[in-house]
């Protein structure tokens, strides 16, 4: 069964505008080397699309005729398996835009990434790195046998190459998933747990830890469906919502790219196939959205977005509340 399909049941989400646009959160492709159970992309080690130059060439000539774009956040799939994404972060970073890499770890330890680690320390490289929780069991339960030792080997040649190091100005921030149809605890709590643990047990430092909820999309959402948890767990969304929270979605100020560059809200969004919506335009390409200001536009919402504003909220950039 799809995913999508229940979620009509629950679309009465409030409106939401956007405002000046900051970021450009780009998929890179679904080729992954880990196929997780919360993943909302069906991202997988069998998944061919890949973005291809033609469409990083209209990303750049995008991003050097809109001046208000800060921030190029990278993901996928597993981004560093698009062979352009040194091209790409090495133009964003010569044109002095942060670059955020949304790496899974074990990908650093794939045949062809032997150098890719050292890479993002030496262009500065911001590392948001998916560990869904501290314990071996529960992490290799989500993500796959061997995850969580693979993934504390690539945190300490973050730590040895500068990362999340006093002074080093190279930032490591770690996301929390939870387990199964249930809301994340409070960040900062849970983020405390993860420090103690993680250095007194491993040495390992980290930033910041940003605690996302699950969305009932893709992979998570069919795994619901198949456990007969989708109404409970749409019925727990809605009841947490908080009004407020929508001033602070990661959407009114974020465009997603998907791999062949047409241009959604949010990636969750590209994930149900919801566009952005310009004047009468059914989808737009990023070559085609260069001169068009999106600020005040109207930000498609459904019950999906009911995991962004549910509780603490939650977004790419982790709690909303603090």
């Amino acid at each position: 069964m799809h995913a999508t399909l229940p979620l009509l049941t629950y679309s009465d989400f409030p409106g939401i505008q956007r405002v000046t646009l900051e970021t450009l959160q780009v998929n890179l492709g679904y080729l992954c080397n880990q196929s997780c159970l919360h993943c909302h992309v069906n991202a997988g080690p069998k998944r061919t699309e890949l973005m291809n130059q033609d469409t990083v060439d209209a990303l750049f000539a995008f991003i050097d005729a809109t001046v208000t774009v800060k921030t190029l956040d990278l993901t996928g799939g597993a981004p560093e398996l698009n062979p352009l994404f040194r091209s790409i972060v090495s133009a964003a970073r010569m044109r002095d835009i942060e670059v955020i890499d949304r790496c899974n770890l074990t990908v650093l330890f794939e045949p062809g990434q032997e150098h890719t680690a050292a890479f993002l320390a030496e262009n500065k490289v911001k590392v948001v790195a998916s560990l869904p929780c501290y314990l071996k069991d529960n992490v290799d339960n989500q993500r796959g046998d061997g995850t969580f030792e693979t993934s504390l080997k690539a945190l300490r040649l973050l730590n040895s190459l500068g990362y999340a190091q006093p002074g080093s100005g190279l930032q490591l921030d770690l996301v929390f998933n939870p387990q199964g149809p249930r809301l994340p605890p409070p960040q900062q709590a849970l983020e405390q747990d993860y420090k103690q643990h993680l250095a007194g047990q491993y040495g390992i430092q980290f930033n910041q830890l940003l605690t996302l909820t699950n969305m009932p999309i893709q992979r998570f959402g069919s795994t619901l469906i198949s456990r007969g948890e989708f109404d409970g767990y749409m019925k727990l969304l809605k009841s947490a919502h908080k009004d407020e929270n929508t001033a602070s979605v990661m959407c009114r100020s974020l465009l997603s790219i998907d791999w062949r560059g047409y241009v959604y809200d949010c990636d969750f969004n590209q994930m149900l196939d919801m566009p952005l919506q310009v004047d009468s335009r059914p989808k737009l390409h990023i070559s085609e959205l260069t001169g068009i200001d999106v600020r005040g536009n109207s930000i498609q919402v459904a019950a999906h977005c009911y995991g962004c504003t549910a509780g603490q909220g939650s977004g790419c950039a982790g709690a909303l509340e603090a």
